[in-house]
């Protein structure tokens, strides 16, 4: 894989990127009928919104080690 800069390749040779934890476990269920209930809705937009949020901090840190353009 080559760098974005390859002439800089020697400064981030061996970089790493801040570690970041994995995604918490779902606290969303199957809804129970064919409409899903608010609460199983809300429960699922948490979800997504926590999964954004781990997402966005994995870029994060792969811009900050050098890996993708900011």
């Amino acid at each position: 894989m080559g760098y974005l800069k390859p002439d800089q390749g020697a400064q981030r040779a061996g970089k790493r990127a801040a570690a970041v934890t994995d995604a918490a476990a779902l606290t969303s269920v199957v809804a129970a009928g064919a409409n899903p209930t608010k609460a199983e809705y809300d429960a699922l937009r948490t979800d997504v919104a926590a999964l954004r949020t781990k997402v966005n901090a994995l870029l994060a840190a792969l811009r900050t080690a050098g890996i993708i353009a900011p």
